[in-house]
């Protein structure tokens, strides 16, 4: 049996896992500079070790409420097929271990925004955590542009 590991963060209260091995690391929150024109959801710039990442706010990604950025406010840097993205995350709580029997894949019946862009859900002790898929974030043209001028 295959087991993976996961980072789990909160978004407006709900729990979501992103697979470590997509993951570079995870930040405090950096000064992030505004793009002309792009879409509410790319939050900005910014420039974290010499190098630029294009930064998605997932509150306005999955069309939630803004929040003030606090201490617990994050942002993970993720592997994708085509960039080295950053996103904005409420809090981080802790990695997980999750075996292929605790994992489930999205129901088709579920079509709403949210879940367009997860793959599954894991469920460990007596929780649900919905398993995010970094490629589906960048999924429409919009984010894939801005993320391609880089």
């Amino acid at each position: 049996m295959s087991t993976k590991q996961y980072v789990v963060f909160s978004i407006d209260g709900e729990e979501f896992g992103l697979s470590i091995e997509n993951i570079s690391s995870i930040e405090k929150m950096l000064e992030i500079f505004k793009i002309p024109n792009a879409p509410d959801y790319i939050e900005g710039l910014a420039n974290l070790r010499s190098k630029v990442h294009t930064v998605f706010n997932l509150r306005k990604r999955f069309n939630l409420p803004s929040i003030e950025f606090d201490d617990d406010t994050k942002i993970i840097i993720v592997n994708t097929s085509s960039a080295e993205i950053g996103i904005i995350v409420d809090e981080v709580h802790e990695i997980v271990k999750v075996d292929e029997d605790q994992f489930s894949p999205m129901p088709s019946s579920l079509s709403n925004l949210k879940d367009r862009f997860l793959s599954g859900t894991a469920k460990v002790d007596d929780r649900l955590i919905m398993i995010l898929d970094s490629e589906k974030v960048l999924s429409d043209k919009d984010a894939e542009d801005f993320v391609k001028a880089e």
